[in-house]
């Protein structure tokens, strides 16, 4: 059975019951209230009879010469005002009977004539004891709701009888009777009315439900959180209103944040860059970076059958592939330097050759010790001799190689000297081949003559401070608090998944986790040789002395041979 035909059974049975226990209870309380009306109404007649000076004066002349009961006492009785009085006053209050007693309970006055002068049916004691009462009780006459009061003597409060006015339990019985079917008709209404709102309650449950049963919608939920837990990807959603209805283990890794369902989604700790990316949702993949990882996000509505339900963020970790790409960068480059080197060496093996072969014994001996006394690059940039990592010599090469190509010249500050070897290659690498080429750019586009960057680098023990500046135009002022904001940029957009603005970011992030810092030292001075931005980067525990990993290869040789 589906849950929406349980929901309708349910409903009709819970109305139905309700329907029946009101009307119980409300037939209930309806008969007792009726039953007290015509009590009431009993007594109001009674008293009536009994203060009458008429009725008083009989009963009491009756009550102090009483006569003997027998044919002449009825005869007299049924002729006397007493009955006559009794009579009236129960054809005109329209009521069963009215009966008058004397003090030893003998009737004066009753509708049936034959039962004038005989002891009542009912006890009259309370009565005659002063008491008023009301009693639902069967007599000579059948049921009735009985109303009882003394008679007093004229001018005395000595009791000489009683009077008893009694209402047929039918006339009761008829108005219960109209009262219930009113309540009944009320209740048919109510319990239609139950029924047509369960009815279309159970149509919009079978809508909400798509017409599932309860262990298939179980089931349909346990499925989708082991697909939304098992993927890849992290998951993050939220309803129409921006409060978060889910988000799976993995977007919890990724986006460092909390599953708190209901909380808006800029109160769970989403960085900015990922907050605006989830509430523009138009499904852009961008690059961010959440703490140590590199993510790709994008977000979308989710509208269907034209209702807004709200938002879907997808995150997708790209650390791995961006830390695969910038050492395959590094090769590259090195490959680059690789192949300059080759050819500068295959040129000067030419040379050589056409010395030797022209018997130029003393110039070719010349142009030995000549090349012994330049590196195998010096020519390429100028002071790379102060750098003895191959590593570093080889990454500027690559750069120069492609700033000349751009039209624009790298230079080694005459402060550069780096005496030992990287043990971090490829954070060094993104941070300083991020500043270069920002630098480059920067003064790729700029006119005048002098288009120059300029690198130093600097090794204080484990430490390398690197510093770059260019001839470019500079930082402008408004835009030097956001240098360093995700996503922030002064280039044009490009076809890269998620654009631009996030290498500055990464550099820092790169340099501070490393124990340093990366910072903007100067926006740019018009007055100096390169008027350009000058950054300035510090990475604390990338470098290590030559000869400690010298004697490390050279043990390593021993062990070996």
């Amino acid at each position: 059975m589906r849950l929406a035909t349980q929901v309708l059974v349910l409903q009709l049975v819970v109305v139905a019951l309700t329907s029946i226990v009101a009307f119980g209870m409300f037939a209930a309380f309806t008969r007792h209230r009726i039953a007290d009306e015509y009590g009431i109404r009993a007594l109001d007649v009674a008293r009536v009879v009994a203060l009458a000076p008429a009725v008083r004066a009989g009963v009491a002349g009756y009550d102090a010469n009483p006569l003997p009961v027998g044919p002449e006492f009825r005869a007299e009785l049924e002729s006397g005002p007493l009955q006559a009085i009794a009579a009236e006053v129960a054809q005109s209050t329209d009521v069963l009977f009215v009966v008058i007693t004397d003090s030893r309970g003998l009737r004066l006055a009753h509708p049936n004539s034959n039962d004038l002068g005989s002891p009542v049916s009912t006890d009259p004691a309370r009565a005659l004891a002063g008491g008023e009462e009301v009693l639902d009780e069967i007599g000579t006459l059948g049921p009735a709701v009985t109303g009882k009061v003394p008679v007093r003597a004229p001018n005395s409060d000595r009791v000489v009888g009683e009077i008893s006015v009694g209402i047929s339990t039918r006339d009761v019985r008829r108005q219960l009777d109209s009262s219930l079917r009113i309540c009944a008709l009320l209740g048919g209404v109510a319990l239609l009315v139950g029924v047509i709102g369960s009815i279309l309650l159970e149509r919009r449950w079978r809508g909400l439900t798509l017409g599932l049963r309860p262990t298939e919608m179980a089931e349909m939920v346990r499925g989708q959180a082991a697909v939304l837990h098992g993927v890849g990807e992290g998951v993050l959603a939220a309803d129409a209103d921006w409060r978060t209805t889910f988000v799976n283990d993995e977007a919890m890794r990724l986006l460092q944040v909390a599953y708190l369902p209901g909380r808006p989604v800029a109160e769970i700790g989403l960085t900015p860059r990922v907050l605006d990316v989830f509430l523009a949702a138009d499904s852009t993949p961008t690059l961010a970076t959440v703490g140590d990882h590199i993510v790709v996000v994008s977000a979308r509505r989710v509208i269907r059958d034209g209702r807004d339900l709200g938002a879907v963020l997808v995150v997708r970790d790209r650390t791995d592939v961006e830390s695969l790409t910038r050492q395959l960068d590094a090769v590259q480059l090195m490959s680059t330097a690789l192949r300059a080197q080759r050819h500068e060496f295959a040129n000067r093996l030419h040379l050589l050759n056409g010395l030797l072969d022209a018997r130029h014994v003393d110039e070719a001996r010349q142009y030995l010790a000549d090349l012994l006394g330049s590196g195998p690059l010096g020519s390429a940039v100028p002071g790379i001799d102060a750098i003895s990592d191959p590593y570093i010599q080889a990454f500027l090469a690559a750069k120069a190689a492609g700033a000349r190509e751009a039209g624009v010249t790298l230079t080694i500050g005459e402060n550069t000297w780096v005496a030992g070897r990287l043990t971090l290659p490829v954070e060094v690498t993104t941070v300083l081949g991020n500043l270069l080429d920002n630098a480059i750019d920067a003064t790729r586009g700029v006119s005048g003559d002098v288009k120059e960057v300029e690198v130093e680098l600097l090794q204080d023990d484990s430490t390398l401070h690197i510093v770059v500046a260019d001839s470019g135009a500079g930082v402008e002022p408004g835009f030097v608090d956001q240098l360093f904001t995700e996503g922030a940029t002064t280039k044009p957009a490009s076809g890269i998944p998620g654009g631009r603005g996030i290498g500055l970011t990464l550099s820092r992030q790169l340099t501070r986790g490393l124990g340093g810092d990366l910072r903007l030292s100067s926006p740019g001075e018009p007055d100096r040789r390169l008027c350009g931005a000058e950054f300035i980067a510090r990475l604390p525990g990338v470098m290590q002395d030559s000869d400690v990993q010298d004697s490390d290869v050279f043990e390593e040789a021993q062990w070996e041979t």
